[in-house]
């Protein structure tokens, strides 16, 4: 059954902005910031996105940056449960897709146990949009068979991922939100036995005209990161479709 043409009074919509380029919208999610009376977005949202609103709209930002949140997660979900009950459209206005590692389900957890009507807008994630705009495909018949994403933002010294898995072969990695613990990623792969020389990139703004990508091995990508100067919001692809970046790299020309 296909959702409402619009956006109802009292409904919240979990939207995917994309991973940065506005082109790469959904018509859906388009159409849902065009209606909304209060937009509620993150840190990623581009303003070439959130141009698309009403000029009327209400604008709340409760983005989230490493170290620096301006509303707790409670705070968030209270927020849209409150938003809703005053009658109000609202968008709730995602990088990415909503339920990778966007909070998405524990957002939409709390406006159904609120008996708030919501819907959920897919988006492209940012793993895909880093990897298609980097040459990068993250499967391939001849290089992996699976593709893995994890986040990076590291509990317990880094200890908290299943490393012995992240190091198999014939897969891709793709770890969100872990540029300032690459260093312990780096160290921890290989010595759960990933070789040295695994191609793996780093793609900063993806999908943009601002977009850099780094690409090294595990062993060198830390130092290469460094020298470079990128920092986060950034994305690590690991394994070895990376080393289809020299020629599948149509975004990034010279």
């Amino acid at each position: 059954m296909s959702g409402p043409i619009t956006l109802l009074p009292g409904h919240v919509a979990l939207v995917g902005g994309g991973p940065g380029n506005p082109e790469l919208l959904t018509v859906r999610a388009a159409r849902l910031i065009e209606q909304a009376d209060v937009l509620v977005y993150d840190h990623l949202v581009g303003d070439a996105v959130l141009d698309l609103a009403r000029a009327d709209a209400e604008r709340i930002y409760v983005g989230k940056q490493s170290g620096k949140h301006t509303l707790p997660q409670e705070g968030i979900n209270a927020l849209l449960v409150t938003l809703a009950r005053a009658g109000k459209r609202v968008v709730r206005l995602k990088g990415g897709d909503p339920y990778i590692f966007g909070r998405g389900g524990e957002e939409g957890e709390e406006l159904a146990a609120s008996g708030i009507p919501f819907e959920v807008v897919p988006g492209v994630t940012a793993a895909c949009g880093a990897a298609a705009y980097a040459g990068i495909p993250l499967t391939h018949r001849d290089h992996a068979k699976a593709v893995i994403f994890v986040t990076g933002h590291l509990k317990d010294d880094s200890s908290d991922l299943d490393w012995p898995a992240l190091a198999r072969a014939q897969q891709t990695v793709v770890i969100y939100m872990g540029v300032l613990s690459l260093p312990e990623i780096s160290h921890h792969l290989m010595a759960h036995g990933m070789p040295p020389d695994t191609p793996a990139a780093c793609v900063r703004h993806a999908t943009t005209q601002q977009q850099q990508t780094v690409a090294a091995t595990i062993s060198t990508l830390p130092q290469a990161v460094t020298a470079a100067g990128l920092r986060p919001p950034a994305l690590l692809i690991i394994g070895h479709v990376v080393s289809l970046r020299d020629q599948l790299n149509w975004f990034e020309r010279d």
